[in-house]
This record gives C-alpha cells, structure tokens and sequence, in this order.
C-alpha cells in the first residue's frame, strides 16, 4: 500500500514538473517572434509549441500546460507575447490576441485527443498515415485562428481581421505543421516516458 502511495506521489509530482517545463516552453515561444510591422497579432512559434505539447504530453497534459501559461499571463507574469511593452495581465490578455489564447486551449486538447499514426513503420501506408497528420494538425490550428478572428473582428473588422490575422500567417503555419508532421513519430517515441 505504501509502494502504492509512493508511486502516486512520484507521478503527481512529474506531471506538475512536466506542466510547468511546458509552461515555461510557451512562455519562450511567446519571446521569439519574427516582427512585422503594425500587425495586431505577433507571428511567434507559439503555435508549433502548443501543438508539440498536445502531441508530446497528450490532451490532460497538454491542456493543463496551457492553461497554467495564460493564468500565468493573466496574474502578471510577462509570458505573453508583447508584454510586458503593451501591457500585462488581465488587460493584455482581453486585448488583440485573446482569441487566439483561448484557441491555445481547444488546438492542444485536439491534437492531444486525435490519434496520430506513426508513419515511418507502415511501408506503402507511410505516406497516407503522413498526410492524415497532416490534416490533423491543420484542422487544430484552424482552432486557433477561428478564435482568433472571431475576436480579432469584434475589435477591428472582419476584413481587417484577415489581412491582419491570418493572411500573413498561413504560409508559416502551413511549414510548422509539416515540420510537426515530420517530427510525430519522435515525438510519439518520447510520449511514452511521460
């Protein structure tokens, strides 16, 4: 019962360890930035991050993770992208990019729930098993900018929201996700230590 105890304890204390890594792991993406100017929504690696950790972590892990990251951000912390320089906390966080925050949540709980196939193992399939990853990793950040615009268009305008959330976006989305689709099968190697 003791040894029982122990290893709830161990494991307790490994997913905590495991969420706040994460949590720091987004808080860094959030600090890479490529910059364009006047753009209400900075292009970080946040999103290749939330998807590796919905992939790596799986859905509960990964979700935490990223809650964890904006209540972190919501109580001051300057984890978000453009803090602490326009802002920080609760403000910043209803501010341009909220949506896109929240969608954090939905994308990493999707990938972490979808089944990803390990396409390297299945000859003639490997292909096919590619590009269903590949779907999936698209329809989960498609989450992100839903959300993203559907709050973008509340403060700016549909049109704007487009041209400004999401048409100069799409072509480095689509190269993060194909980088992920690539990495899945070591990325899956790795979910199994966790």
């Amino acid at each position: 019962m003791e040894l029982i105890k122990q290893n709830t304890q161990s494991q307790i204390i490994k997913k905590t360890l495991i969420v706040f890594l994460g949590s720091i792991m987004l808080a860094i993406s959030a600090k890479i930035k490529i910059p364009f100017y006047l753009l209400p929504v900075p292009m970080t690696m946040q999103t290749f991050v939330v998807l590796f950790l919905g992939i790596s972590f799986g859905y509960k892990i990964g979700s935490a993770t990223v809650i964890l990251y904006l209540m972190e951000g919501i109580i001051g912390l300057p984890v978000f992208s453009n803090s602490p320089e326009k802002g920080v906390g609760l403000v910043y966080f209803t501010g341009p990019t909220m949506g896109y925050l929240v969608g954090f949540i939905l994308a990493v709980f999707l990938i972490g729930y979808l089944k990803l196939h390990d396409w390297t193992k299945k000859g003639a399939k490997s292909v096919k098993f590619f590009f269903i990853n590949l779907i999936k990793l698209i329809i989960s950040v498609s989450t992100i900018y839903i959300l993203g615009l559907i709050w973008l268009s509340n403060l700016i305008g549909f049109e704007k929201a487009l041209i400004f959330g999401l048409k100069p976006f799409w072509a480095a989305e689509l190269f993060k996700i194909t980088l992920l689709a690539f990495l899945i099968p070591f990325i899956l190697k790795f979910r199994k230590f966790i």
